[in-house]
């Protein structure tokens, strides 16, 4: 019994090992590539899923890949559209292997493993795509990006994805390696450094000139309105003045009748005049006391007052010069003897 464990031990070591050599696994996403002795024909490509046998290495060898897409970003690529303009893009391509035998055939040399196959397809994939973005040339920057939302971008991609598809000059297209394109993209775009600052100058230069245009209007608004005050000034001062020198001359007539009879009754006049000094004195709550005696207030003496008849006219402290003359003036308007 103990000698034969070891026995079991060995032809089961020995079927798993031949189980490993001789078998294989292609899942429903892979496709696989069997070479016999090195060399692959069209009959060694398996597409169907499942478990397959196979002789053991090294007679035959299988390689698998997988089918489904694959995701390429691109460096930093300078192009020139076609207005002059230098431009830096940044764009990705989605592919995968449609064709297992040919891309073995292609990319076998790389080495053994299809992990080293798919750097190697990589690096000619970006090869390809940055000889096609070479059609950035046929646009002009502005249909590129603008305010209007109308980029031709979408084209562009478009173009790109053919070119990569369609063989330039009979050379070798992206079909020629196995490889199917599914999808172009540019996700990044942005202006070399010298483009940058002409357009940065470019930018200044223009809000100079709009800043110019505007403090132009500004001093041309602000002069219009200073004009029309200057006019409106000027015709309210005239009008002023002329109403100004309308009352003044009102007034001059309305004085010279008034002066005309104070200039004949003087007494009257200046009895009014100590009225009104009066009543300008007393307008407020006010305590004066002042002596009867004093210019204006011979008025309040009821001395004065008292031996008057009533068609007399109080005296009113006058110089008798004054009164003699206002006397004198009093006859001669009456008719009777100074």
């Amino acid at each position: 019994m103990k000698r034969l464990i070891p026995i079991i031990l060995t032809v089961v070591f020995v079927l798993a090992m031949l189980s490993y050599s001789m078998t294989y696994t292609v899942r429903f996403t892979e496709a696989a590539v069997v070479t016999t002795f090195g060399k692959a024909s069209e009959e060694s490509t398996i597409t169907e899923a499942g478990m397959r046998f196979k002789a053991p290495y090294p007679i035959q060898s299988v390689t698998i890949y997988d089918k489904r897409m694959r995701l390429l970003q691109t460096r930093a690529e300078a192009q020139q559209t076609s207005d002059n303009k230098q431009i830096v893009v940044e764009a990705f391509l989605t592919w995968r292997v449609s064709d297992p035998l040919t891309f073995y055939q292609r990319f076998s040399n790389s080495g053994k493993r299809s992990e080293d196959h798919f750097e190697a397809a990589q690096a000619t994939l970006r090869s390809l795509l940055s000889g096609a973005l070479s059609e950035t040339g046929k646009y002009t920057l502005s249909e590129l990006f603008n305010a209007d939302g109308e980029s031709k971008l979408p084209e562009l991609e478009g173009r790109i994805l053919a070119a990569l598809r369609t063989p330039q000059g009979g050379g070798v297209g992206i079909a020629d390696y196995g490889i199917e394109p599914s999808s172009v993209g540019i996700y990044r775009v942005r202006l070399a450094q010298e483009t940058t600052q002409a357009v940065n100058d470019r930018i200044a230069a223009n809000r100079d000139r709009l800043s110019k245009e505007i403090e132009a209007q500004g001093n041309a608004e602000a002069e219009a309105i200073r004009a029309k005050a200057r006019e409106d000034r000027d015709r309210i001062l005239a009008f002023a003045n002329r109403r100004a020198k309308e009352i003044e001359a009102e007034g001059d007539t309305a004085a010279s009748v008034f002066q005309k009879r104070m200039g004949q009754y003087p007494e009257l006049a200046v009895f009014l005049k100590n009225l009104d000094l009066i009543r300008a004195s007393l307008s407020d709550r006010t305590t004066v006391i002042l002596s009867t005696d004093s210019p204006g207030l011979r008025l309040l003496d009821p001395q004065q007052v008292g031996v008057l008849t009533p068609d007399e006219i109080p005296d009113s402290g006058l110089p008798q010069s004054w009164q003699r003359a206002a006397e004198a003036q009093t006859g001669r308007n009456t008719g009777g003897t100074p």
